[in-house]
């Protein structure tokens, strides 16, 4: 355990506040097992989403309300919220819960921050879920994703709704304030499911759920995302999670990351876009489990 103080309290269920470098951090402990830390997406969507009651029977999860989201404290400038503030913050929460090692799910920017984390940080880090991220981001990442949200409406020919969605989505760009990015994202949120029309009554409460804070969302980090050079220095067990018709984050970027991690398993959920969690939840919940058993 070395110089690690541990505070068995860190673990209890519950929401848990501290501090770093002044500002408030919040995170969210529910379950029992092994403890995973789970790091949401953005950045700037609220943690809720990620939430995974059947993953709670076989870890403890902590879950992180990311700075400047939810009831964690902003930073004093928007420059800061960067990657590596991310990681800083992550790596606060690890210490914080006194585990000398611990398994990190990270959903899509989350993980992000967790492929940089288990880099920086691999004396702390068990094992790793990948959930619908990518190694690498830039021009031809955002490219491919706007020509998947461009091909949406043929994807859905008979709902007229989903020709509305890509028009919603440009929305996201030009919002200035939590209430209409959150609109708007809540109004584009169907781009992310396989099958969101067809499951509608099952997805409108996570839909209508969905909260976002504009000054992390909007923030620009100056510096490209790209660890396809370092994946291999990562040799804990991986397993890389995607929906097969995610549009963002989708197989090719699976492949990538499987490709170039030393013990990773590739699964491609075929009827998930980027919330397999909710979407196929059983498959989801099994394929983060099976972590345990390497």
């Amino acid at each position: 355990m070395g110089s690690t103080s541990h505070d068995a309290s860190a673990l209890a269920p519950g929401a848990h506040t501290f501090t770093v470098d002044g500002v408030r951090q919040v995170y969210h402990v529910a379950g029992t097992g092994p403890v995973c830390v789970a790091h949401s997406g953005g950045p700037g969507i609220e943690w809720a989403y990620l939430r995974t009651p059947s993953l709670e029977a076989h870890f403890t999860m902590a879950y992180v309300e990311p700075v400047g989201t939810g009831a964690s404290g902003q930073l004093d400038s928007p420059d800061d919220y960067r990657l590596d503030t991310y990681v800083r913050f992550l790596h606060a929460v690890v210490a914080h819960l006194g585990e000398p090692r611990v398994y990190l799910l990270g959903h899509s920017h989350g993980g992000f921050v967790v492929q940089r984390y288990a880099l920086d940080h691999a004396d702390r880090v068990a094992g790793l879920a990948l959930y619908d991220t990518s190694p690498v981001t830039g021009a031809e990442f955002w490219a491919a994703a706007m020509a998947g949200l461009a091909a949406y409406p043929q994807r859905h020919p008979d709902r007229p709704e989903a020709a509305a969605v890509p028009a919603a989505f440009a929305q996201i760009g030009g919002a200035t304030d939590d209430e209409s990015l959150g609109s708007a994202l809540r109004a584009a949120l169907p781009v992310y499911f396989a099958d969101f029309w067809g499951r509608q009554d099952e997805f409108a409460p996570f839909q209508a759920a969905v909260r976002i804070w504009s000054t992390p969302a909007g923030a620009q980090d100056p510096t490209p995302f790209d660890v396809r050079e370092n994946l291999a220095e990562i040799t804990v067990p991986v397993v890389v999670i995607v929906g097969a018709y995610d549009f963002i984050c989708g197989p090719r970027y699976a492949e990538e990351l499987h490709a170039g991690l030393k013990d990773s398993r590739l699964v491609v959920l075929e009827h998930s876009g980027h919330f397999a969690h909710v979407e196929q939840p059983a498959e989801f919940t099994e394929a983060v489990v099976e972590l345990l058993k390497r």
